[in-house]
C-alpha cells in the first residue's frame, strides 16, 4: 500500500476536463513580462495605525527575498514583515508588504535609496500586520509564445467550455518540490518516521495532503464526477464562502451549474469535515487505498480542512497580440495555481 516515485509521476498526469478539445501549442515564461502577477487585496489600508502598508512591484524576485531585503534595510526581525502570499520568482508581480513602526514617508524614501530595483506604488499606514492569506487571489496576465495558426479559434473553444464547467482546482506540480519527493516524505512523516524539524515535518505533511487531494479530484474526473454535484458532497456558497451537506442532489445541481455553489474536496486531517454517502465513500477510498485512516493524522496532530474542488472562470479571455501570441487574462482565489488553468490549454504545461 502506499506510494513510490512512480505514483508521484502519476499525480503529476491529472487528467484534462477538456481533453475532448484539440489543444494548443505554446511556450509559457519566455520572458518575465510574460508572466504578470497582481494580488488582489482582501482589504484597504485604513490611513491609521503603527504598521506601513507598501505596494510593490518587483521582477525576477521571490516574495521571500524581498521580504528579507526590506527586514536588512530597516533593521527588522523576518517575521516583522509581513506579506499575504508567495508570488512566483520567473515573472513581474505586484504585492503588498508590510513594516513595523516606520512611517510611510521615510519607508519611501529609504527604499527608492536603498532598494531601487522595485517599485513602489504607495506606502500606507495600517492598524495590523499583515499576514499569510490576507488576500482575495490574484489577477493574471500570461502570454504564451510560439503558438501556431488557429490556436486562438482553438483556445477560445476551451475557454467556452471552461468557463460553462470550471477547472479542476488541482495542486500545480510545484507544491511537490524540486525532486517531486516531498509527498513521499511527507507520508513517512505521517507514520512516525522523517525529519524531526517541526517546520519541516509541517510542511512535507501539507505536500502529502496536497497529493491526495489531487488524487481525489483526478478520480471525480475520471469517472465523470467533476460536472455534476454528488450527494454527501461538502458544497461551498460562491457568495458568502458558507458550507453545506448536498442533501437533495436534484435542487442543487441547477446552482452548482450556474456557479452559485462549488464541490470542495478533502484536505484529509481528523477535524476535516467529512462528506457523506457518495462523496464520502470517495473521500474514503482514497485514504484506504494509501493504507491510511483518519487516526493516522490525529496521532501527527494534522487538523485537515476544505478545498475548493473548482475553479470558476468568468472572466477568462483571450486576445492575440501583434507578434502572434496568445495572452490569457483571469483571476483565481487564493491558493489557486495559474499553471492549472494553463495546462487546460497547453496539455504540456503541467
Amino acid at each position: 500500500m502506499g506510494m513510490d516515485k512512480a505514483d508521484i509521476r502519476d499525480a503529476l498526469q491529472l487528467p484534462y476536463i477538456s481533453a475532448h478539445l484539440p489543444g494548443i501549442r505554446g511556450r509559457l515564461r519566455a520572458h518575465p513580462e510574460h508572466f504578470v502577477v497582481e494580488e488582489v487585496p482582501l482589504y484597504e489600508p485604513s490611513g491609521e495605525g503603527e504598521h506601513t502598508f507598501l505596494r510593490i512591484t518587483k521582477r525576477e524576485m521571490t516574495s521571500t527575498y524581498v521580504r528579507d531585503r526590506l527586514a536588512q534595510i530597516f533593521g527588522l526581525r523576518k517575521d516583522d514583515v509581513g506579506m499575504a502570499g508567495l508570488k512566483d520568482r520567473h515573472a513581474v508581480t505586484t504585492q503588498a508588504f508590510s513594516i513595523p513602526r516606520v512611517p510611510p514617508e521615510e519607508a519611501l524614501e529609504r527604499i527608492r535609496r536603498e532598494f531601487p530595483e522595485i517599485y513602489v506604488h504607495w506606502a500606507r499606514r495600517h492598524r495590523n500586520k499583515l499576514k499569510p492569506g490576507h488576500l482575495l487571489g490574484n489577477r493574471f496576465r500570461i502570454t504564451v509564445v510560439d503558438t501556431a495558426p488557429g490556436d486562438l479559434e482553438r483556445a477560445r473553444a476551451i475557454a467556452d467550455f471552461l468557463r460553462q464547467v470550471g477547472v479542476p482546482n488541482y495542486y500545480g506540480e510545484q507544491r511537490f518540490g524540486r525532486e517531486r519527493d516531498n509527498p513521499q516524505r511527507g507520508r513517512e512523516v505521517l507514520q512516525g518516521r522523517g525529519p524531526r524539524d517541526r517546520w519541516l515535518r509541517r510542511f512535507l505533511i501539507s505536500a502529502y495532503q496536497a497529493y491526495l487531494f489531487n488524487r481525489y479530484l483526478a478520480r471525480r474526473v475520471e469517472e465523470g464526477k467533476f460536472t455534476r454535484l454528488l450527494e454527501g458532497d461538502i458544497a461551498k456558497k460562491a457568495d458568502t464562502g458558507g458550507l453545506f451537506v448536498v442533501r437533495d442532489v436534484t435542487a442543487e445541481q441547477p446552482r452548482y451549474e450556474q456557479g452559485e455553489i462549488h464541490f470542495t474536496g478533502p484536505m484529509y486531517g481528523y477535524k476535516m469535515w467529512e462528506a457523506e454517502a457518495e462523496a464520502g465513500a470517495l473521500e474514503r477510498a482514497i485514504l484506504e487505498e494509501e493504507g491510511l485512516s483518519l487516526a493516522d493524522f490525529r496521532r501527527a496532530k494534522v487538523k485537515g480542512t476544505r478545498r475548493l474542488g473548482r475553479l470558476w472562470l468568468v472572466d477568462l479571455q483571450i486576445e492575440e497580440d501583434d507578434a502572434g501570441n496568445l495572452i490569457f487574462t483571469f483571476f483565481l482565489p487564493k491558493g489557486a495555481f495559474a499553471t492549472v488553468v494553463l495546462r487546460e490549454f497547453l496539455r504540456n504545461a503541467g
